[in-house]
């Protein structure tokens, strides 16, 4: 299915490795012109030369997200070598702070806020000019079922998923007159390295929450991102999408 976004610039961030490098490469195959921003130099230019070798366009900067002068500068490059920006997915994400929040380090919580939020708004607030001229965008934020659920040992890192559905809310209200969408999809457990990494009963235990009995694929989550990037879902914005197969399902 023709998506309608050949030769469109697309920014995705958190494309070095796992939903985000899917994303990236989903993407690409769909004709768009990608720039990569991420912090993991190695993983970015692993996924933009995947992207070149199919015959696509790709452009990597490091920055930092949180950092909103790096993501200004980054989005300059990426208008100047690649042309306008019209489609930004925000995938990078950290979660490394996992305690309780007796326990919780307020710094590690201040990191969460700083990637995962203001990461966030920091780059939708550099893609919109160009949304905004180009009178056509699309924002899609990849949030998580701990943002929906709650997640024990992760305050920071679902406050943080939860608090980007409402931003995403927000800027669909804002940014409809410049036929500009923004939508959320939250996954549930998917087969990034974060998982892999986990003990196997750990695994088996979480299997059997989801109904499918396994988890997901990076390609799962890019399939549907790239449906709400396109032209196929100029009617869609401010909405939701659950991505955990069932998981937040209440089963006997």
């Amino acid at each position: 299915m023709d998506l309608g976004i050949k030769d469109r610039v697309a920014v995705v961030t958190g494309g070095a490795r796992g939903i985000g490098r899917a994303i990236a490469l989903e993407l690409a195959r769909e004709g768009a012109k990608v720039g990569l921003l991420d912090i993991f130099e190695e993983g970015m230019a692993k996924t933009a030369g995947d992207i070149r070798a199919m015959g696509g366009t790709a452009l990597e900067v490091k920055a930092d997200v949180g950092d909103a002068d790096q993501v200004n500068a980054a989005f300059e490059r990426f208008g100047a070598e690649l042309g306008p920006v019209t489609i930004l997915v925000n995938s990078a994400a950290v979660l490394d702070n996992i305690s309780k929040i007796e326990l919780m380090d307020p710094a590690r919580w201040e990191r969460d806020l700083r990637v995962n939020l203001t990461g966030i708004f920091n780059c939708v607030r550099a893609a919109l000019p160009s949304m905004q001229k180009e009178m056509w965008g699309r924002i899609v934020s990849i949030s998580s079922v701990a943002g929906v659920l709650g997640g024990f040992g992760q305050a920071g890192y679902s406050a943080t998923k939860a608090g980007l559905i409402g931003l995403m809310k927000t800027v669909a209200m804002e940014q409809a007159r410049y036929n500009i969408t923004a939508n959320v999809v939250y996954p549930g457990i998917i087969a990034t390295e974060m998982f892999q990494f986990m003990r196997e009963d750990m695994k088996d235990r979480i299997r059997k929450r989801i109904v499918f009995r396994r988890e997901g694929e990076p390609e799962d989550v890019a399939w549907a991102v790239a449906f709400l990037c396109s032209e196929k879902a100029r009617y869609i914005t401010g909405t939701t999408l659950d991505l955990s197969a069932g998981i937040t399902l209440f089963t006997f």
